[in-house]
């Protein structure tokens, strides 16, 4: 089991052509991820030899979907053009839309997330400006190193990519049955409640892991989720404890306003629902080692 994404997801790269699209297609593809196709309209009808690997391009997400089955898109689309592409995948009702893309205005996103919504949530949005979701084993869509970690009983999910990464490899031993690495904008499609919700249903998740970061009271509501829903045991970590009031710290979304969104109302929130926050991303991989008997 995974959670949105496994071995059988037929996945499409918009912007595969380009540079960066292609860099990540070469590396998505070497850790299993089934490409079927890629979306660029100059050069519908072509081709592209990736490591040996023929992948077709196509000029739609549509078409793609009519001549692959595909069911994910992972975007590698430069900001100005990002909307417009988001806006097409969620037209072919794609069913998991990846937008790695950062930079994105915000109400560009809040555009195409609203969209999503009006035409009745059949397309899962992941992200913007996120490093995407990888079920290790068996596909990986995004930008995380496959290398990092092996399959196990840990599910993750963060708003950082770097802080994704270090968690994945801490407990590298122990392994994870997802990551999903949501971003850090003000306006992302799929939150921490989605996740946590997604992996509290995975038979083959015995324990969460929560990264979180100052701005924001996301990780609040997710609190008030876990005492509400959530069985199964969850330790976390919020990323900002030293940073000063008033600063946009790193991702769009990491504002603070007097108490609200700092690192130490969020530890507390979770807390009181029941979760072990470390102090460290290595303290917090202890905590969970300590849970798991590892």
């Amino acid at each position: 089991m995974a959670i949105f994404l496994n071995k059988d997801s037929k996945v499409i790269v918009q912007g595969m052509t380009g540079a960066t699209g292609m860099k990540h297609t070469k590396l998505m593809l070497a850790d299993g991820t089934n490409i079927v196709g890629g979306v660029n309209p100059r050069k519908a009808g072509t081709s592209v030899d990736v490591d040996g690997t023929e992948i077709p391009v196509f000029g739609t997400v549509d078409e793609a979907i009519e001549k692959t089955g595909a069911n994910v898109s992972v975007l590698f689309v430069p900001p100005a053009f990002a909307k417009a592409a988001v806006v097409e995948a969620i037209d072919a009702e794609i069913p998991l839309a990846v937008v790695i893309t950062e930079g994105i205005a915000v109400h560009d996103s809040a555009a195409f997330y609203a969209y999503a919504v009006e035409k009745g949530n059949k397309t899962r949005i992941i992200g913007p400006n996120c490093p995407g979701l990888i079920t290790p084993g068996q596909s990986n869509a995004g930008i995380i190193p496959g290398d990092i970690t092996k399959p196990g009983r840990i599910g993750l999910v963060s708003k950082s990519g770097t802080l994704t990464y270090q968690m994945m490899y801490e407990l590298r031993d122990i392994g994870f049955s997802s990551a999903v690495g949501i971003g850090g904008d003000p306006v992302i499609g799929t939150t921490h409640i989605d996740a946590l919700a997604a992996f509290e249903a995975d038979p083959d998740t015995d324990l969460i892991v929560m990264i979180g970061e100052i701005g924001g009271d996301a990780e609040e509501r997710a609190a008030d989720f876990i005492k509400a829903n959530v069985k199964k045991p969850v330790v976390g970590y919020v990323a900002g404890f030293t940073a000063p009031e008033g600063k946009t710290m790193g991702h769009a979304g990491a504002i603070v306003s007097g108490s609200s969104g700092t690192a130490a109302a969020k530890k507390e929130a979770l807390e009181a629902a029941g979760v072990k926050v470390g102090k460290t991303p290595t303290e917090t991989a202890k905590l969970a080692r300590e849970i798991l008997g590892g």
